[in-house]
């Protein structure tokens, strides 16, 4: 099997493209701003494919993160802000302290 040529290394005035929340992330922040919001608007906003946007979705719900309930055809969601963060490093920090920092600077 042939080995797989290392990633380019870009050139010193070249920005990589990176943020410091993960797909995951991204979902919650779309979702707490709009609890009522669709997947595909939730695709959309974060700049995944519907199927990611589904995926990240349920990892959340059985992560204990958010509940799905269904009003009629669509869903609306609720965020636990109690739950820890899930990195080691982070865990003793509740996802509140993430969404108080959010909330406060929109102000």
């Amino acid at each position: 099997m042939p080995r797989k040529s290392p990633a380019p290394i870009p050139a010193k005035n070249e920005v990589r493209n990176w943020t410091f929340l993960s797909n995951h992330g991204h979902v919650l922040v779309v979702i707490s701003k709009n609890p009522d919001v669709r997947v595909a608007e939730i695709a959309d906003l974060v700049g995944i494919g519907e199927r990611a946007a589904v995926r990240i979705v349920q990892d959340l719900v059985d992560g204990g993160y958010l509940t799905r309930t269904k009003i009629g055809r669509r869903n609306s969601y609720a965020i636990d802000y109690s739950q820890s963060l899930r990195h080691p490093n982070e865990s003793e920090h509740a996802l509140s302290e993430i969404f108080l920092s959010f909330s406060s600077s929109q102000k």
